[in-house]
């Protein structure tokens, strides 16, 4: 079973989430500041972060600054007011996974949740595959025009 840890301070928002993810078969935990959140996340007891950046204490661009240099790399979903593209680029390029602005689906919010689960489960297979790939085969697949180099010609 996959852990979730809610970062949101509005109660009704932090209820809403945590009922939807454990009816989808998710183990979730609400902190409802970002000094909880932080204390929390680096315990590495979560496979998922869903983060406010309006959090009491630490804010939710603190956070994430702090894990991203601590190495965290649980992914991180950011659940925001906040709209602007300015703060979408420096909450994606902090280290967050998505960006999500409230108001919000519930739906949209579960398909991101299991899309940056399943990433992140494949991320050592990908590792490992980028590692044992031959040298002679080319960085970039689509040679010329559109051609795929890495299909072998059908003629």
């Amino acid at each position: 079973m996959k852990r979730i840890l809610i970062a949101e301070d509005e109660e009704r928002i932090a209820a809403f989430v945590e009922k939807g993810l454990r009816a989808s078969g998710f183990t979730t935990t609400i902190a409802s500041d970002g000094d909880t959140a932080a204390d929390y996340a680096r315990t590495g007891g979560f496979d998922l972060i869903i983060l406010d950046i309006g959090l009491p204490g630490q804010d939710g661009f603190t956070v994430l600054r702090g894990l991203r240099e601590d190495r965290v790399t649980t992914p991180v979903i950011v659940l925001t007011a906040r709209d602007s593209v300015r703060d979408t680029v420096a909450g994606l390029e902090g280290g967050a996974d998505d960006w999500m602005t409230k108001p919000f689906r519930f739906d949209e919010l579960l398909a991101r949740v299991r899309l940056r689960l399943r990433t992140a489960a494949r991320a050592p297979e990908v590792t490992v595959l980028a590692q044992g790939r031959p040298q002679s085969r080319p960085a970039h697949p689509q040679g010329p025009r559109g051609t795929d180099l890495g299909r072998p010609d059908s003629t």
